[in-house]
């Protein structure tokens, strides 16, 4: 059986046309988090001028949204780093503080991942530029894994042609980061089989840790973005539990065909409230949709094939939760 999230049925919620002042050409990939009573979407909103900036959106039932007045104000970064615009960010909640894991793009020199911090979703405050440049799809886990935190990324190893494969970078301190090693690596012959990365942070289950990604195949049309699920080792992340054999989520849709960036599904978060996974995303870099699909189904779909698994000894990892 192939799983997939389904459309919210009044997709796109979000459109250009819902700005509070006409000077955005495209909303992209937003972060999402339920603060307090208050969904909130930190939304990239294209402007005009070329740049990105991020731009809340609240709701109080989670479908409904009315953006803030104006852009979040960005601290700065230091370090000599000239932040000229910024996109994709991914919020974790740690113990009351919301870190913000985004692309920090500087016009001479390219994007690198950074981090910056809030309470309240009023003052932002810089952390650190945590990577080195050419490195995309920082998403923060939302605890310490063995006593470190935890970072996934992507290093590009050449031009956006080039294979990419994520991995995870580890700190004491969200300054410091080190320790990077390899995880998900792109599939040949797979709707996946070019490059991969982060979309949501990772969301502890009983199964380990899930992950929502994106994965890219190329084709005559161009660069086709799809999503899919996989679970990691709960200790040891590094090490893949399991992993869907097909997309959970494919632009199929005319909004999500036609677009900035056309045939492109794109997710920057996964809220987990009732064991129903909801996921805000990105179509054709142009709109913003909804999608839903219950936990139960996601995890189906990662053990869906047992071919799928890395080793034999994560067969009988499972096999002593249950699964057979």
């Amino acid at each position: 059986m192939h799983y997939q999230f389904k459309r919210y049925k009044k997709n796109p919620i979000l459109t250009v046309d819902d700005l509070p002042e006409k000077d955005g050409y495209y909303l992209l990939n937003p972060g999402a988090v339920k603060f307090k009573d208050t969904y909130i979407l930190m939304v990239d909103v294209f402007h005009i001028e070329g740049s990105i900036v991020f731009w809340l959106a609240r709701s109080k039932d989670g479908y409904h949204f009315k953006f803030d007045p104006a852009p979040i104000k960005m601290p700065k970064c230091g370090d000599g780093w000239v932040e000229n615009g910024v996109y994709d960010p991914r919020i974790t909640e740690i113990d009351g503080v919301y870190y913000i894991v985004y692309n920090s793009h500087e016009n001479e020199s390219g994007s690198r991942i950074a981090i910056i911090k809030t309470v309240d979703f009023e003052v932002f405050e810089h952390v650190s530029l945590m990577s080195h440049v050419n490195n995309r799809n920082g998403a923060l886990f939302p605890e310490k894994i063995n006593g470190l935190y935890c970072c996934l990324n992507r290093q590009f190893g050449g031009d956006e042609k080039s294979p990419c494969s994520m991995q995870m970078s580890f700190s004491p301190d969200l300054i410091f980061w080190g320790k990077t090693r390899p995880s998900l690596s792109p599939r040949k012959c797979h709707w996946d089989d070019l490059k991969i990365g982060a979309g949501a942070p990772p969301i502890r289950i009983k199964e380990g840790w899930l992950v929502i990604y994106h994965g890219v195949m190329d084709s005559c049309l161009g660069s086709i973005y799809s999503l899919s699920a996989a679970i990691l080792d709960y200790q040891e992340p590094w090490k893949v539990i399991a992993r869907s054999k097909y997309p959970v989520l494919f632009p199929q849709k005319s909004y999500e065909q036609l677009g900035r960036v056309s045939n492109t599904v794109f997710t920057c978060n996964a809220l987990l409230e009732n064991d129903i996974v909801r996921i805000y995303y990105g179509a054709a870099d142009a709109v913003i949709g909804i999608a839903e699909m219950p936990l139960e189904d996601i995890v189906k779909a990662c053990f869906d094939d047992y071919k799928y698994l890395m080793n034999v000894d994560q067969t009988a990892y499972l096999k002593n939760r249950g699964y057979k």
